[in-house]
């Protein structure tokens, strides 16, 4: 019986880790729609803003797999 709440421990939270690959998500969706949004308004000052770009996608995915991480490691390391 306790053996089976430990089990039900492990799987509730790393559900609940997996929302910050949500997050993650829609942070990325965030970033790019900000981005064309300003490229379609000053098309000549996008072309200076694309490293920035990528690199803010990088964190916002870095993110999403640190959570997934997370979840991994609550489900099978302990």
């Amino acid at each position: 019986m306790e053996g089976d709440i430990v089990e039900m421990g492990k799987f509730i939270g790393a559900g609940l880790a997996t929302i910050g690959m949500g997050g993650a998500a829609i942070g990325v969706g965030s970033i790019v729609g900000n981005f064309l949004s300003g490229a379609l308004r000053n098309p000549s000052a996008a072309g200076g803003q694309t490293a920035m770009l990528f690199i803010g996608i990088a964190f916002a995915e870095a993110f999403g797999i640190f959570s997934f991480l997370v979840a991994l490691l609550l489900m099978f390391a302990v």
